[in-house]
């Protein structure tokens, strides 16, 4: 559907100003210049309606007024959907609704889908003139104002070369569109304001965007597509990986007591830490490191695994605790490829119910090469002891991952390849009779390293499984890709027959409105080898999933799913292991609707045949899935029906075959022809041949079946639509900030537009498919998902591109390409529908180059949008071999090129399938007679012809590979156009060839009609070789162009002829190998035949010969420059030919013309020139972008007059040498901010030791007034004081200061800041420390010296691994260059003091011999690559200057992957002989060499002569004694008197009042400085330092000065070139020996521990569990003992004595532990040297963090004790013990983060009740006691003044515990112990016996006794 607007006059206008229209329809917007009257095209999405409007209003342009309205003119479109087309002309309308006089005249016609509405014939629109006088065109798409919104179709667009995208709406009509005159967009830079209009009152040039804007333009129409550039398989190549992993500690290990050992595994390799005793929260800090040789999909589909085993020794394999693990592809896509300190959850997989088993915290990195890696600064530990806010877990996953199951179900397969050799199958034929299908296949599914496998189904190559494979995995799941094979079971060793891998980031989406992995049930397509069987397999790898595929194998039919489980219900399974069940079979239905689609292709061209297949006959085949694969497609299963009539079958799984036989058709019978006829290729040229498909071109089509899923690869083809063309947006904007031309931002402006209108177009689409149901689960989920996602990306287009002005362009170019990313992320379709095509050249019927076409590129879709890039357009295709076979130099070359037109779609929707091929043709039909009308044509005949003569302008190539060895190639191109082809001359001995020539094809034929070939010629195929003398010329590259075409009836003429030249990129394989700047014209020979083409100048220089130089026209504009070389010294140079350079030279050339150095008379006595500068004139085009490289040459001068070259060097770009003026400089600063007239004043607090950051000086611009911003006092004192801490901190004593401390606090910094390094002033000054080489933040120290690498040898491709730069690399030039248009303006050389002799190097140091003392200090290295068999090293330091050379051997560090060294070094060189320092770390060995593990190479001599003044840092304060004495020999006012001095600036004036003045900069600052003995003298040297730390801001001058620092340099090993060994920190100060010497080197020895000693004293404990029953009485009591060690020394653990049969949980001790121990005060670490083993040669030291561990035991006396509880305390920091047992609880224990914290570092002495806890059955944490402490800590000296003893003994002795007697043990004294069990337990029951009994005894006496005395009392006695 679509609405055109053909606006055809604007009459009666006033005024001569310019015009603009604007065409608003639907809210889309369109503005042009009214000097053209172009039509507009509306793609309409749904139907127009009768009452909508269409606008257009027309305005005067004004560059710098808002664009006056000059009427408007609007129409409602009733009428048009009635009529369809329509004419109307009227007068417009002002802004009172009046009319005036201009009036306009257009054109409406408004097409419908189904043509309900008037359809157009091909006449219409006549009367469009055609530009032939050359009228500027502007499309409608390049100008939007900033208010318009990009139209949806752009009628045509500026390219760039035939790398330009194709556009988005292009139109189904193809007539109509030619006839528009649709010339190339031509936009001038310098016209750009003028064209950009500013609508809407917009004066804001922050507003205006561009659509396209290309210097170069190429029109790009409708019926060719661009060409695949890259030739060679990039997967499948082993690459170096390295994977290191720090295991640092684990925490809240599940269980009691244990001996922890850390797995850690990748792939099949295990390593092992050490093994920790009697603890669950081990400290290791291990580093291991595993190296890898793989194919990066198969590396990153590795699982690394942590797993942490219990009690593990040589016997047993100990039992496992927890896993964890993760791929290695996740590690990898992490910023910086790593996880820095970070814990990981262990789970346990035997029983998933049981939650976490505890945690490791570990650090892991994944490096390949060319990675490098910055590790975070080391700091203290304390804001990583947070677990939670820590987890080893990816951005955006869930700390809490539950347990879930993956389903996936297998149904089954079709259309299996054969397995078997026939031989084996016809003796079974001929003995049983039967007829078996010859492969036995079953499934298998490998997900998070473990396997699944389906049954095997024997015999069938349509095997149906119906099962299901069930993994319990952590969801989200750290493993991206699941696996899944068909295999195909053999006795001897079973083989992949297909894999196909599910990436479950693509089949889930973890918004908050995502979905979790879903999948089908939908077939995917699985690719591989060719399908012949052989035993042998070469392409197996391609089976496996490594490397495209070339050729279909199978589809199978599966589908997921995912279920979160509930680990808390009963009926769970619990273990992880794969579990495989049955399941019913799946209806048809559920798969999708299966409809008839219909192939059709057509070869245009067959070109550039391998001439190794060139003298057979030779076809071309075409496949998709089976059909069309004639010689080993198809295997019918033995168990096939015959088919019915009708061409429909029983079981769809037959339309899974070839459709070969004749199927009786409604329309007559439709034979498939997949393959053309055979024919014999002819010569092209010496390397290729053609096929003479002249005016006959063949055809093939095939008919086949599959399930309708085209939506599925319609909305991918939307989506890569925007995508593409947002990439070539991109580029654009990259092109345009490469060539330094004016307004990138707009053009991003107009890319974001695009993107914005793409994506809501996409929104309108795809919401119309959400009502289809029908689809399966994932199509719905992932349908709404990228509809939110497109309509979000289109807010955010909408927000960045408001936000885009000039200095953010670079920022939003990077957000913008992560929206490019992202849009190719959902642009790739999981459930595949459609297999894709596959061209094979077939020779003697053998397989021999293929060329892989993805379905969704040629599928048709009567929406525009939606159709695939290729569909229905010519596309170049070149052929290449299969597999392995295209690596490395076979798969640089091309088979064949191919011009191929494909057409793929429903059946029914074919009649359309031929209108996109080049007219002029007619169908040859295979067979004749009436009713056959739709039958395709097998070959089409043109009848048209054009005839044409090519010109290729040949101007240069640049930055060629070199192909000799010399390092240097004999370069000559050859151009392919059409079956014709041409060569240029050889050049001989360079990389950057000028040829300027001219190549002219004279008669090539194209056919079709002549209108299309204008817009659509074909492409041009530039080779580039290297000429041997002996054997056939090497490849170097290749180029594809587009010629500019001109018709016979055409002018030849601006703006479009002359050509202009272009540079075209080079490639060979997948790399970049250069640039060709060429142009190429097309012109067509009209009737006059050649008399009526420009004329061809003929070749003027005879001693060229037939050469025909590039014209004048093409050939760039020239004018004279002037390059001035400097030449300094040569360095390193190599041996040639095992000879040493002894006389070496240095040739310059540039443009033919050059200058040579002065001879070197003895390179070994000094490498210096004698004479620095030098120069030459050149002519050179004024276009700086076409400027040829700067040759340099090195040659060596022998004896006899004989040159050898040693190497070379291109300067591709000389764009940074060429000299501004002195104007340019003063005019701005460098940081951008205009220098100011008055004076500007820099105050600094008057006080040297400031608590603050450094005062940052905000110059702001042309302002008298300078912003000071102090941060405020005190604010942040301490980020990381935890709350409630004591802030009361005592400040560091003066002496305890040392440089480490200045060390330690600058990397505090570094952390808390963690941007640029930054100064601070905490008490301690501090000093840089850079994370990377010093070198990355002052430009490599090139200021003014210059350093280029020369070469010699061949060079590698980037992927191969054999040869790197750093082998061709054969020496050093050091000097530069300087190059000026002629004449110089007169002012520079007036200076004063102006040396004509230096040329425009004025003021450079001489380069004579000079002697420096270069002290190197080197404080630690990080990370070191292990090198012994334990997986750790010994290293030592070597440093190499010239001869000289130190090797620090015996003070090796034992055992240590981080050593400190903390060394400096002394030497003295001479420059420029001895300038390259080497510092290498080595390992010791007792036996046989040492290995070196790592170096790193600095040049000194940059350095020294740098402006930045790199000799010796810059401190931060001046003071002159302590740790921080200032080290340079020149005090702060020397060095800037000297400063002032060299670059001639005024000053420095010292004025009163602490001020001191330099050029017109005023700096304020203290003036007092304090010596050892406190006295204050006045000084000026404290002002000085403050102009020094602010150099950068001296105008014209100023640079940034190296400040005191130290940096962080990476360590590199020659055998494994570019992967990281290590880093080492160190720095380098230089002092020349002609000044006075300097002090003594700082002293940065490593800081001794010290010797500190904790005593820790036992009162009592309470509320301990009880554990043991009594014997006798059953009762619970516990025999207590405590005992406690500090971490990392657990041999030395010490008990108490046993408080035997606690009752109550009370025990009673006044025990005392004495713990030893020496600490570093600054790391917070205890230091431990131990031997590791009985056979270790020496200690090994270990840091350690200061816990101690307190543990409370029940004693027993025959079995093992029983563990009750403890506690861990980290000595720095650990909550305050409660003071009565009853404060005392386990929330101590669980919330220690919000509790206060005390350290007994600075508390010396504590006292109180802390809790003991343990885990019960569920893992929950438990109190299981309570212990009184007291800790007190002593260093060494006064633990010595004040001895006390272990336990209760001398000196100092506690008392005797008060223990109730009750303590004995019962059969020691049963009598004691029963008297006091029953009276303890007893005593009321028995004195409530005792009294019973008296009354019952007196009672009894009573009654006893009463009778005889009432008798007496009777009787009377």
């Amino acid at each position: 559907m679509a609405l055109l607007v053909h606006l055809r006059s604007v009459t009666e206008l006033r005024g001569r100003a310019d015009r603009v229209a604007k065409v608003a329809f639907r809210g889309i917007i369109i503005l042009l210049l009214l000097l053209l009257l172009i039509t507009f095209r509306w793609p309409v999405a749904s139907k127009i309606d009768g009452n909508e409007m269409l606008e257009i209003q027309v305005f005067n342009y004004s560059k710098v007024f808002t664009n006056r309205l000059i009427g408007t003119f609007r129409m409602v479109l009733q009428k048009v959907v009635e009529e369809a087309h329509l004419e109307v002309s009227d007068t417009l309308i002002d802004d009172n609704n009046t009319a005036i006089q201009t009036s306009i005249t257009i054109e409406i016609r408004y097409q419908t889908v189904d043509g309900s509405v008037g359809a157009w014939s091909d006449g219409e629109f006549l009367d469009v003139p055609h530009d032939a006088e050359g009228v500027f065109q502007f499309e409608s798409a390049s100008l939007l104002s900033g208010h318009s919104q990009g139209s949806g179709g752009s009628p045509g667009r500026a390219g760039k070369g035939v790398f330009s995208a194709m556009k988005l709406g292009k139109s189904r009509t193809y007539k109509e569109e030619q006839k528009k005159g649709d010339d190339p967009a031509f936009l001038e830079n310098e016209d750009l304001d003028r064209k950009a209009m500013r609508l809407g009152g917009a004066l804001d040039p922050d507003t205006i965007s561009l659509a396209s804007v290309t210097a170069v333009t190429t029109n790009v129409s409708n019926k060719r597509s661009k060409p695949d550039i890259k030739m060679e398989p990039s997967a499948g190549r082993p690459v170096d990986y390295q994977i290191s992993v720090t295991v640092i500690e684990a925490r809240q290990l599940m269980g009691l007591n244990m001996d922890p050992v850390v797995c850690v595994e990748v792939g099949e390799e295990k390593k092992y830490t050490s093994m920790k005793e009697s603890t669950n929260c081990p400290y290791y800090n291990e580093y291991f490191v595993f190296d890898f040789h793989v194919p990066p999909d198969i590396m990153f589909d590795k699982i690394l695994k942590l797993s942490v085993i219990h009690s593990k020794n040589l016997l047993r394999s100990g039992t496992l605790v927890g896993t964890f693990k993760m791929d290695v592809g996740t590690v990898y896509s992490q910023p910086e490829h790593q996880f820095y300190h970070k814990w990981a959850m262990l789970s346990d997989p035997d029983d998933i119910t049981t939650g976490c088993k505890g945690y490791v915290k570990c650090d892991i990195a994944v490096v390949g090469k060319g990675d490098n890696i910055k590790t975070p600064h080391k700091a203290n530990e304390t804001d990583e002891d947070d677990i939670e806010g820590n987890l080893l877990l990816p951005e955006g996953v869930p700390s809490e991952r539950q347990w879930a199951r993956f389903y996936v179900k297998i149904y089954k397969a079709e259309g299996l390849p054969r397995m078997n050799t026939s031989i084996m199958a016809n003796v079974k034929k001929a003995f049983i009779g039967e007829n078996k299908d010859l492969v036995d296949p079953y499934v298998q599914v490998i997900f998070a390293g473990q396997k699944g496998k389906t049954t095997v189904q024997k015999s069938s190559y349509e095997p149906v499984w119906n099962e299901q494979i069930i993994f319990t995995e952590m969801f989200p799941p750290l493993c991206k890709r699941m696996k899944i094979q068909i295999r195909d079971s053999d006795k001897v060793n079973d083989v992949a027959i297909g894999t196909h891998f599910v990436d479950l980031r693509k089949i889930s989406n973890d918004g908050d409105k995502g979905f979790l992995p879903t999948f089908g049930p939908a077939w995917v397509n699985m690719y591989g080898s060719t399908r012949n069987y052989t035993l042998m397999d070469e392409h197996q790898d391609l089976n496996e999933g490594l490397g495209e595929g070339v050729s279909f194998r199978a589809r199978l039919l599966i589908s997921m799913a995912v279920e979160i489980l509930d680990t808390s219900s009963a009926e769970i399974m619990s273990s992880t292991e794969v579990q495989v069940e049955a399941m019913p079979n799946i209806s048809e239905t559920a798969i999708g609707k299966m409809e008839e689609f219909f192939l059709f292709g057509s070869f245009l061209e067959a070109t550039m045949i391998d001439r190794k297949i060139g003298d057979k006959q030779i076809s071309f085949e075409v496949t998709i899935g089976n059909y069309g694969n004639q010689t080993d497609g198809v295997n019918k299963p033995s168990s096939m029906t015959k088919k019915k009539e009708g061409g429909e079958s029983d079981d769809e799984s037959e339309l899974i075959q070839n459709s070969s036989e004749d199927e009786g058709e409604e329309e007559g019978d439709l034979v498939s022809v997949s393959s053309t006829p055979l024919m014999k290729p002819v010569i092209t040229d010496r390397n290729y041949f053609h096929l003479p498909y002249f005016s006959k071109k063949p055809c093939i089509y095939i008919k086949s079946w599959w399930q309708d899923h085209r939506r599925r690869l319609y909305n991918s083809n939307i989506m890569d639509k925007i995508a593409d063309k947002l990439e070539e947006g991109l580029n654009d904007v990259q092109e345009i900030i490469k060539t330094e031309k004016p307004h990138p931002e707009r053009r991003l402006r107009g890319v974001l537009e695009e993107l914005g209108t793409g994506c809501s177009r996409f929104v309108t689409l795809a919401n119309k498919e959400l009502s289809q149901h029908g689809r399966t689960k994932l199509d719905r989920e992932r349908l709404k998902s990228c509809i939110r996602e497109l309509e979000n990306m289109s807010q955010q287009a909408k927000a960045i591109r408001s936000q885009v002005k000039k200095n953010t362009v670079k920022d939003k170019l990077k957000q913008v390409q992560n929206f490019l990313q992202k849009l190719r992320f959902l642009a790739d379709e999981p459930q595949h529908s459609i297999p894709d095509v596959f061209i094979w050249m077939m020779s003697n019927n053998k397989r021999i180059a293929y060329a892989r076409i993805p379905a969704k590129d040629i599928l048709y879709s009567i929406v525009d949008e939606e159709t695939g890039k290729d569909c229905g357009k010519v596309k170049a295709v070149f052929l290449r071999l299969p597999g392995k076979k295209g690596f490395g130099p076979a798969g640089w070359t091309v088979q064949a090129k191919l011009e191929m037109y494909f057409w793929l779609g429903l059946n029914k929707q074919r009649k359309d399938f031929l209108s996109g091929l080049p007219s002029g043709f007619e169908e040859n039909k295979a067979l004749k007679g009436p009713g056959l009308q739709s039958v395709p044509p097998i070959s089409l005949v043109y009848s048209m012809k054009q005839v044409f003569q090519l010109r290729a302008h040949m101007y240069q190539a640049r930055s060629l590979f070199a192909a000799d060895s010399s390092g240097l190639s004999d370069p000559f191109a050859r151009v392919f156009f059409s079956t014709h082809s041409q060569v240029t001359e050889v050049l001989n001995e360079t990389l950057c060839p000028t040829w300027d020539q001219m190549l002219v094809f004279d008669n090539v034929e194209l056919y079709g009609e002549a209108s299309e070939l204008r817009d659509d010629p074909p492409i041009i195929v530039i080779e580039i070789y290297d000429q041997d003398t002996v054997g056939k010329a090497e490849f170097i590259g290749r180029a594809f162009a587009k010629p500019l075409t001109k018709m016979s009836n055409e002018h030849y003429g601006p703006p479009r002829f002359p050509p202009q030249l272009e540079y075209y990129q080079i490639y060979r394989g997948n790399c970049a190998a250069g640039d060709l700047l060429a142009a190429f014209e097309l012109l067509q020979i009209g009737p006059a035949g050649k008399a009526d083409l420009p004329p061809i100048d003929g070749p003027t220089d005879v001693d060229r010969g037939p050469i025909l130089p590039v014209p004048l026209g093409i050939r760039p504009v020239l004018s004279r420059y002037r390059i001035e070389v400097l030449f300094w010294g040569l360095r390193d140079l190599k041996r040639v030919n095992l000879a040493q350079v002894d006389r070496p030279r240095v040739d310059i050339e540039c443009a033919g013309k050059g200058v040579q150095s002065a001879l070197i008379q003895n390179y070994k006595k000094n490498p210096n020139f004698s004479t620095l500068v030098k120069w030459f004139e050149v002519d050179l085009p004024e276009n700086e972008l076409l400027h040829p490289p700067l040759n340099i040459r090195v040659v060596d001068c022998r004896a006899f007059g004989r040159y050898t070259l040693v190497g070379s060097h291109a300067v591709t770009s000389l764009r940074k040498f060429i000299y501004g003026g002195p104007d340019k400089n003063t005019t701005k600063l460098r940081n951008g901010y205009l220098p100011l007239t008055r004076e500007v004043v820099v105050s600094m607090e008057p006080e040297p030791p400031v608590k603050k950051m450094d005062t940052v000086v905000k110059l702001e611009a042309a302002s008298d007034a300078v912003k000071v911003d102090v941060n405020e006092e005190e604010k942040e004192k301490k980020k990381k004081k935890k709350k409630g801490e004591d802030s009361e901190q005592e400040e560091p004593d003066e002496r305890m200061l040392d440089w480490w401390s200045k060390y330690f606090a600058s990397i505090e910094t570094l952390m808390e800041v963690s941007s640029a390094p930054v100064f601070t002033n905490l008490r301690q000054t501090s000093l840089v420390v850079y994370n990377k080489e010093l070198e990355n933040d002052f430009d490599g120290f090139e200021d003014w010296l210059h350093t280029f690498s020369l070469y010699r040898g061949k060079a590698g491709d980037d992927d191969d691994q054999s040869i790197t730069d750093e082998d061709r690399t054969v020496g050093r030039f050091k000097g530069s260059m300087c190059m000026y248009k002629l004449p110089l303006s007169s002012d520079v050389s007036r200076e004063a003091g102006f040396d004509p002799n230096m040329g425009m190097f004025q003021g450079i140091p001489h380069n004579d011999p000079i002697n420096v003392l270069v002290r190197v200090y080197v404080v630690r290295a990080t990370d070191l690559h292990p090198a012994d068999i334990n997986g750790k090293a010994d290293p030592y330091i070597s440093i190499k200057l010239g001869k000289t050379e130190i090797k620090d051997k015996e003070n090796y560090i034992s055992k240590q992957l981080n050593p400190v060294f903390g060394k400096s070094f002394d030497i003295e060189a001479t420059f420029p002989m001895e300038s390259m320092l080497t510092v290498s770390i080595y390992d010791w060995d007792l036996v046989g060499t040492d290995d070196l593990i790592g170096e790193t190479k600095i040049d000194l001599e940059n350095r020294y002569y740098s402006k930045h003044r790199a000799t010796c840092g810059i401190a931060s304060t001046y003071s002159v004694y302590g740790y921080n004495a200032w080290r340079d020999p020149m005090k702060p006012t020397q060095i800037l008197t000297k400063l002032c001095k060299d670059s001639k600036v005024d000053g420095p004036h010292y004025g009163p009042g602490g001020r001191v003045k330099v050029a017109n900069r005023v700096f304020i600052g203290p003036t007092q400085i304090e010596d050892e003995n406190g006295l204050k003298k006045q000084t000026d040297e404290h002002l000085a330092l403050m102009v020094l730390k602010h150099w950068e801001e001296i105008p014209r001058v100023g640079c940034k000065l190296v400040p005191e620092h130290v940096e962080t340099r990476p360590l590199l090993n020659p055998d494994k070139p570019g992967i990281e060994q290590g880093r080492i920190e160190m720095w380098v100060d230089m002092f020349p020996m002609d000044m006075p010497p300097p002090g003594p080197p700082t002293d940065i020895s490593p800081r001794k521990p010290k010797r500190y000693e904790l005593r820790v004293i036992i009162w009592n404990t309470d509320e301990v569990i009880l554990e043991d029953d009594d014997y006798f009485t059953g009762e619970k009591s516990s025999d207590i003992f405590v005992r406690g060690w500090l971490k990392g020394q657990q041999e030395d653990k010490q008990d108490t004595d046993v408080h035997y049969h606690s009752l109550t949980g009370e025990g009673n001790f006044n025990w005392r532990f004495v713990f030893p121990f020496d600490y570093l005060m600054a790391e917070e670490k205890i230091v431990i040297s131990k031997k590791e083993s009985m056979f270790s040669w020496d200690e090994t030291e270990y840091k350690i963090p200061a816990r101690l561990t307190l543990q409370v035991w029940d004693a027993d006396h025959f079995s093992a004790d029983d563990f009750l509880g403890a506690i861990e305390l980290d000595l720095n920091r650990f909550p305050r013990g409660a003071k009565t047992a009853k404060q005392c609880s386990i929330d101590m224990v669980l919330n220690e983060q919000e509790l206060p914290t005390i350290s007994i570092f600075k508390q010396k002495r504590v006292k109180g009740w802390w809790p003991f806890v343990a885990r019960d059955e569920n893992e929950e944490m438990v109190l299981t006691g309570k212990v009184e402490a007291e800790l007190h800590l002593m260093t060494a000296e006064e633990a010595e003044k004040n001895p006390v003893g272990l336990g209760r003994n001398e000196p100092d002795p506690l008392e005797k515990p008060n223990r109730p007697d009750m303590s004995f043990v019962w059969f020691m004294n049963p009598l004691k112990s029963i008297r006091y069990f029953l009276w303890h337990n007893y005593r009321w029951l028995i004195l409530k016996a005792l009294s019973l009994a008296l009354l019952l005894l007196l009672l009894g006496l009573f009654l006893y006794s009463i009778p005889g005395y009432l008798v007496k009392k009777m009787l009377g006695a």
